[in-house]
């Protein structure tokens, strides 16, 4: 193969969740510009219009489909809506998630349910749909899990998140494990501290200067810097690799060790 082909997604179809904002807008048009077709997916799909008319008016593919990741029924219908208007589907980025800021003691069963349920039980359930799907189809598939180098380290005021990205890490794995034999590959991308148009103010500040130096590069992330992670683990380039944990993060948690 042309290795300049390698990381090429001409003729897939891909699902990311989470796409209504931040770094899931930033990875569907990462996946589209390597030739994807891409159904985006969240649950406010009313924010997804602009990203899918942005997208289209580009020359690329794009469908826009509710998705509740905490709901079973609801996953199954948006794989249905992105396969009738993209076609099947052949690679999904589990990226929706959430957090929530309060001290552990503080924190009420309802928060840490919101919590969990999306970023850890949501993406199982989404992962499950589809390789359901590829299972009884007898085709190929790839997942690319977003955690978090809070999976790997923690910090304060977010035991939730903490907890379901290192869950998240660890399912990674175990699916890996079990669904090698039907090829489905399963890898997560580990982001550090990313820079987006929400916490960009943040950096600026006394705070969040004190938290760059803490970074090996002494620099902020931006969300093209996952882009190489992202195309490694979805695209042929990285067809041997499964239960791979990717960290992308300045060198964050190698000075956290």
């Amino acid at each position: 193969m042309d290795n300049s082909k390698r990381f090429d997604l001409v003729g897939k179809v891909a699902l990311v969740t989470g796409a209504s904002s931040g770094l899931g807008v930033h990875f569907a048009r990462t996946l589209v510009s390597a030739g994807a077709a891409v159904a985006i997916a969240a649950r406010r799909a009313e924010r997804l219009a602009s990203l899918q008319q942005e997208i289209r008016s580009a020359g690329g593919k794009a469908a826009a489909v509710d998705l509740d990741v905490q709901s079973g029924k609801s996953i199954a219908q948006a794989l249905d809506a992105a396969e009738q208007a993209l076609g099947p589907i052949d690679i999904v980025v589990n990226n929706a998630g959430i957090s929530i800021v309060k001290p552990a003691l503080e924190m009420p069963e309802t928060d840490w349910d919101a919590v969990v349920n999306t970023n850890l039980r949501g993406a199982w359930l989404v992962a499950q749909t589809a390789a359901k799907r590829w299972v009884a189809a007898k085709r190929p598939g790839v997942i690319v899990n977003i955690a978090s180098i809070l999976g790997l380290r923690t910090i304060g005021q977010v035991a939730p998140y903490n907890a379901s990205k290192a869950g998240l890490i660890h399912l990674t794995r175990a699916l890996a494990m079990e669904w090698a034999r039907h090829d489905i590959r399963i890898n997560a991308v580990c982001p550090g501290y990313i820079e987006t148009e929400m916490n960009s103010d943040f950096w600026k500040t006394p705070g969040g200067q004190r938290l760059i130096e803490r970074i090996p590069q002494r620099r902020i992330g931006r969300p093209e810097h996952l882009d190489g992670a992202l195309l490694l683990l979805a695209s042929e380039a990285g067809s041997f690799m499964t239960g791979s944990v990717v960290t992308v993060d300045g060198g964050h948690t190698v000075n956290s060790l």
